[in-house]
């Protein structure tokens, strides 16, 4: 495991992620997302994806979730838990894990090594990676020093 969070915590954040999922506007696409990060201070925030009829305008959850935590004074993000698929299923059938755009947002406000990505089917079932993983070689901020 990326970072050593509980089972209880792992399925708070897996539950958020599915909550903040119901708020999803997604109209076009009709795949809706929902995020949840967790701050090194212990808060968790969400968000969802919210899409715009000019397609460029529109905002994923991972990010939606990561600025509503910069906005409040956060820094550091510790893990996220995603959950996304057809915004008819209720639950995701499958794992959905973050565009690059969202990967690289991640990675300004945390340890790569450290940082756990939890992707979400259910409260129960869920799939945790490092963001290293998912994101080798990255650019970061020490990268321009």
């Amino acid at each position: 495991m990326a970072e050593d969070l509980s089972q209880a915590r792992i399925r708070t954040l897996a539950e958020a992620s599915l909550r903040a999922r119901e708020a999803a506007y997604a109209p076009y696409s009709h795949f809706a997302v929902g995020a949840a990060v967790l701050s090194a201070e212990g808060t968790v925030y969400s968000g969802c994806n919210i899409e715009n009829a000019s397609y460029g305008a529109s905002n994923c959850a991972e990010r939606t979730a990561v600025f509503k935590a910069v906005s409040e004074g956060t820094r550091t993000i510790t893990a996220i838990a995603i959950a996304g698929g057809p915004e008819q299923e209720k639950q995701p059938a499958s794992f959905c894990p973050p565009c690059g755009i969202c990967r690289q947002v991640l990675r300004e406000f945390c340890d790569p090594e450290r940082m756990t990505v939890i992707l979400v089917k259910s409260p129960e079932n869920w799939k945790i990676m490092k963001l290293s993983e998912l994101l080798p070689e990255s650019f970061g901020p020490g990268s321009l020093f």
